[in-house]
C-alpha cells in the first residue's frame, strides 16, 4: 500500500503508517488524504497527493462544521478530501495525536485549539526584554498538556551583552523548564539556527510566543525564505505588531513542517492538570514525600515541598507560580463543569417539556 511507504508524496508533511491506517476506510471511498495548511472562513487550504508529487487545493469545510470548539478543524489536521470537479470538500478529519489547546478569553469556558498533530511545541522568548519566567512556565504547561515535546528558544541572542550574561539567561530559563531543551538563537546572525533546524527536522513543530518574540523572523530563517512579514518591535517594551494573522503550515528545507502562529496575548490554561505536573516536575516529585497525600503545600506539617523551600532547594518563586497555575486550572475546570451541568439541566428540561406535550396529546386522543 503506497500510503505506508516513506516515498508517499505527503511523507515530507508528516504522513506515516499510523495516519494511513486511520485513512484506510476513506481510501476505499476514493477520497484523498490531505494536510490542512491554513483555515479561513469556512474554507481551508490543503496539500494532497498528485501522482508522485503534491498539489494545493482549496476545500469547503461545511460538511465537517461542528459546534464543538475543540472539534473545529485547524492547521495541522489530517483530512479526507473529496476532490469533486465542482469544488473540493473536506469529508472527515482523522483522529488527532496531539492538540495544543488554550482557554478562550470569553466568559463561556471554552477551549480553543491552536494546532494539531504537533511533535514539537517551540516556545519563542525574546531576549530583547526581561525574562518572564512565569509566562514561560505557563506556555510549557500547555505544551506538555498537548502531548507534544516542548522546546524553549531564546530569540534575539545577538542583543545580549556577552556570553556570560547569555549563559545566565539560559541557566535561569532551564531552571524554570525542567526536562526541556533550551536553545539561544539569533535570526540576525544565524547563531543557533542550524541547531534548532536539526532538532525540528522530520517532524511537525508549532511556533508559539508573544507578539514581538521574533517568531516570524525565526520562521523565515528556518524555511530559508521570506515567507512571513516582519515588523520592528517597539524600543520601549520590546513588543511588536501581529505580523502573522493566521496559523500557517510551512515546509522546512531539512524535512518536516512548521506551524507559525499569531502572537498570543493570553495563554489561559485549559484542563491542564497533567501539564502543570510536568512543567513543575520537581514539585511533583517532592510531593510524593509529603506526610499527607492531599497536601496543599501551604502550611501542612510534614510537607516536603515547603521543607525544600526552607532548605533553599526549591525557589519560592517556582512554588508561587505552581500554586497560581493550579488555582487557575481548578477554576476553569469548575467553570467548565458548571457549564456542562447547566447544559444537562437544559436538556433534561427540554425532554420534560416534550414528554408533557406528548402526554397531553395522548390524553386528547391525538396519538
Amino acid at each position: 500500500m503506497s500510503e505506508l511507504t516513506a516515498a508517499h508524496p505527503l511523507s515530507a508533511y508528516g504522513w506515516d503508517a499510523g495516519f494511513a491506517d486511520s485513512f484506510a476506510p476513506y481510501a476505499a471511498q476514493g477520497l484523498l488524504p490531505g494536510r490542512i495548511v491554513r483555515v479561513d472562513r469556512g474554507r481551508c487550504d490543503l496539500v494532497v497527493p498528485d501522482g508522485d508529487g503534491i498539489r494545493s487545493v482549496l476545500a469547503d469545510t461545511s460538511l465537517v462544521t461542528t459546534g464543538d470548539p475543540l472539534a473545529i478543524m485547524c492547521t495541522g489536521d489530517w483530512a479526507a478530501v473529496d476532490p469533486a470537479r465542482t469544488g473540493a470538500y473536506v469529508r472527515a478529519l482523522l483522529p488527532r495525536r496531539t492538540a495544543f489547546v488554550r482557554s478562550t478569553s470569553s466568559k463561556r469556558s471554552e477551549g480553543q485549539i491552536l494546532a494539531a498533530n504537533v511533535d514539537h511545541a517551540v516556545v519563542a522568548v525574546s531576549l530583547a526584554v526581561e525574562l518572564d519566567l512565569g509566562r514561560i512556565e505557563r506556555f510549557l504547561t500547555l505544551a506538555w498538556e498537548s502531548g507534544a515535546e516542548p522546546l524553549v528558544v531564546l530569540t534575539k541572542a545577538d542583543l545580549v551583552p556577552g556570553p556570560d550574561v547569555l549563559g545566565h539567561l539560559i541557566a535561569d530559563t532551564g531552571a524554570a523548564a525542567p526536562g526541556v531543551q533550551v536553545l539561544a538563537v539569533s535570526a540576525e546572525t544565524g547563531e543557533g539556527v542550524d541547531v534548532l533546524a536539526a532538532v525540528l527536522a522530520g517532524g511537525t513543530s508549532v511556533l508559539l510566543g508573544q507578539s514581538g518574540a521574533g517568531k516570524s523572523t525565526l520562521a523565515n530563517a528556518l524555511t530559508g525564505e521570506q515567507l512571513q512579514d516582519v515588523h520592528a518591535t517597539r524600543d520601549r517594551d520590546g513588543k511588536g505588531r501581529h505580523t502573522t494573522t493566521t496559523r500557517n503550515l510551512l515546509p522546512l528545507p531539512g524535512g518536516g513542517v512548521l506551524i507559525d502562529t499569531p502572537g498570543l496575548r493570553g495563554v489561559g490554561l485549559w484542563d491542564a492538570e497533567s501539564g502543570v505536573a510536568r512543567a513543575f516536575s520537581e514539585i511533583d516529585s517532592l510531593a510524593a514525600d509529603c506526610r499527607f497525600h492531599d497536601c496543599g503545600h501551604a502550611s501542612e506539617p510534614g510537607c516536603a515541598v515547603l521543607a525544600a523551600v526552607d532548605a533553599g532547594e526549591l525557589p519560592q518563586r517556582r512554588l508561587d507560580s505552581y500554586r497560581k497555575l493550579i488555582r487557575e486550572n481548578a477554576h476553569i475546570a469548575a467553570r467548565t463543569d458548571a457549564r456542562m451541568r447547566a447544559s444537562m439541566r437544559r436538556d433534561w428540561k427540554l425532554k420534560q417539556t416534550a414528554a408533557r406535550h406528548i402526554a397531553a396529546r395522548k390524553k386528547d386522543g391525538l396519538y
